[in-house]
């Protein structure tokens, strides 16, 4: 019961949980101080804008007015001078006085503040004008060729905006056709020019033009949008249009919207500092609490501290105890596998002896296999003598071989010829392998290709290895050994497989441990040895991955002499 809730304690004392719910504060914070001041801005620029939409709505409207009372007093001012006594009179050449005509038409001019007014005939031709005593007078030129004058003689009215062929001013052409009765006199024109208004509509920020129907603009703050069709958009700025009465033209003007997004600004700022300082006083309710909360938790990892570190004690003391014993029996192990090993080496040392005091006697068994071959040469005498003679040979052979091996190693580094090295481990372990019937599968192997070593020791780790495989395979159906024999650039690589029952993953954990071993009688050294001698010569042994119904497949990879 006790473990219990000691586990429940350290579960919910966790400090992954409180971390996670830290960041995910830290970025409700963020995102709470992004979206207040961010919601601010919209909200007040929002409202801002409708205030200076309603502003220049207002302003709109009042440009718009002014220009419609101009255009109506213009209006005004040629239908008065179209139904004008004087201007009938002119026309029909009544009298012969068009300066009379020209300076009555100049005082109106200065009355009614139009630029130019004129009087022409049914053909174009200019009688009288307001500017007659200037060098620019339009008396006795022709403006048949105007919209103005063509329109005025068919619709009685006519309003066209353009370049003046004689000042080059802009303005607008008021046109209204002198009629007496049904009869067709002259046209009386009156010019505006907007300079004025133009002047002052620039005085403030909020850049105005007028478009006529077809989108030409006519009236601007801006001289070099005049006569332009797509007049740029003004960035930054708030656009209202109005149309002007009684003309199809739209009076547009763009409201600069800087100043509402600096009090939308301030605003966002203002409450961004808010937010800052709520938050910094919830970051400080919210420390009080974590301080007093980990007080609490903390008395309580101190008494549960107590508990395990009496606990653990215990354990370690009956660790101990128990480490000791295993230790007692590793060395006793040790010592046991250590007198084997002296037993090893001693059985060497005699199998030396034995195979080198085995010599002379062999020797004159030859001899005298030999004379008596020599005094009896036919016939099954000779024949069994001539036996003896090879048995003797063959005898040598081994215990050359036996010698060989059991010879010290000189540290000496040369050429060893791989053939030859595979041959003599392979009759070191024949016995093995006839005692099983074993058969070893070689390749064709040139007696050209050595590799950089030591005899002894080369032959050394072969004789592990099919040592190892001979006894693996002990007792099963159709064993077999198969030695395999790759150049792998300036290495060879040489593999001894077998099918027998393969390597355990626990086999291969320990395979190259010092004193490991799977058999009875084994010291767990020979492999061990085998890898360090391999190492030594620039090499390296493996065993290679096990594969599912196969058996072990060892890798010895040597230098290639050159």
């Amino acid at each position: 019961m006790r473990d219990t809730q000691h586990r429940s304690s350290v579960a919910s004392d966790s400090p992954v949980l409180p971390r996670v719910a830290g960041w995910l504060a830290i970025l409700l914070a963020m995102a709470f101080l992004v979206l207040v001041p961010a919601t601010a801005f919209w909200v007040i620029r929002a409202g801002a804008l409708e205030d200076l939409r309603a502003e220049g709505l207002a302003a709109a409207q009042s440009r718009a007015l002014t220009l419609e009372s101009i255009l109506d007093r213009q209006r005004s001012v040629v239908a008065i001078l179209a139904d004008d006594a004087v201007v009938k009179a002119a026309l029909r050449r009544e009298f012969d006085e068009g300066d009379a005509v020209s300076a009555k038409l100049e005082r109106l001019r200065e009355e009614t503040q139009s630029s130019v007014m004129y009087l022409m005939e049914d053909t174009g031709h200019t009688i009288a004008a307001s500017n007659w005593n200037m060098p620019d007078s339009f008396v006795g030129h022709d403006y048949s060729f105007r919209n103005y004058f063509r329109q005025a003689l068919t619709q009685a009215t006519a309003m066209e905006f353009a370049l003046g062929t004689v000042s080059g001013q802009p303005g607008l052409y008021l046109s209204h056709d002198v009629r007496d009765g049904d009869a067709l006199l002259g046209v009386v024109v009156v010019k505006m020019e907007f300079d004025t208004l133009e002047a002052a509509w620039a005085r403030s920020p909020n850049a105005t033009h007028v478009t006529e129907a077809e989108g030409r603009v006519i009236i601007t703050t801006d001289p070099h949008l005049r006569f332009t069709t797509t007049p740029p958009a003004v960035p930054d700025s708030l656009a209202i249009t109005l149309p002007v009465r009684g003309t199809g033209w739209t009076l547009s003007m763009h409201m600069p919207t800087r100043e509402a997004d600096q009090t939308a600004a301030y605003a966002a700022g203002a409450a961004g500092l808010a937010t800052l300082l709520l938050m910094a006083l919830a970051d400080q309710a919210r420390r009080a609490r974590l301080r007093a909360a980990r007080k609490a938790r903390a008395d309580r990892t101190h008494r549960a501290e107590l508990e395990r570190a009496v606990a653990e004690r215990t354990r370690d003391l009956s660790e101990e105890i128990r480490e000791r014993q295993l230790a007692q029996q590793r060395l006793s192990q040790m010592q046991a596998d250590l007198v084997q090993a002296n037993k090893l080496a001693t059985m060497g040392q005699i199998t030396a002896g034995v195979a080198h005091e085995i010599n002379q006697p062999l020797a004159t068994i030859r001899l005298l296999a030999e004379n008596g071959q020599a005094m009896l040469p036919d016939g099954p005498a000779g024949d069994n003598l001539a036996r003896i003679a090879r048995m003797t040979d063959r005898i040598g052979q081994i215990t050359d071989q036996l010698r060989g091996f059991a010879r010290k190693a000189t540290g000496e580094v040369g050429a060893v010829p791989l053939r030859s090295a595979i041959d003599a481990s392979l009759m070191l372990t024949t016995s093995r392998r006839k005692a099983g019937d074993m058969p070893v599968h070689l390749p064709a192997i040139p007696d050209s290709l050595a590799v950089l070593g030591e005899r002894v020791r080369v032959e050394q780790i072969l004789v592990n290895l099919l040592a190892n495989a001979f006894e693996a395979q002990e007792g099963r159906v159709d064993p077999w050994i198969r030695i395999g024999v790759e150049e792998d650039g300036d290495h060879v690589a040489l593999t001894v497989s077998d099918n027998g029952p393969g390597l355990s993953p626990q086999v291969i954990a320990q395979l190259f441990a010092p004193f490991a071993t799977s058999k009875a009688q084994g010291l767990g050294l020979g492999l061990v040895i085998s890898r360090d001698i391999a190492r030594d010569l620039g090499g390296e042994l493996i065993a290679e991955a096990p594969v599912t119904g196969q058996g072990a497949t060892f890798r010895l990879t040597l230098r290639k002499a050159a």
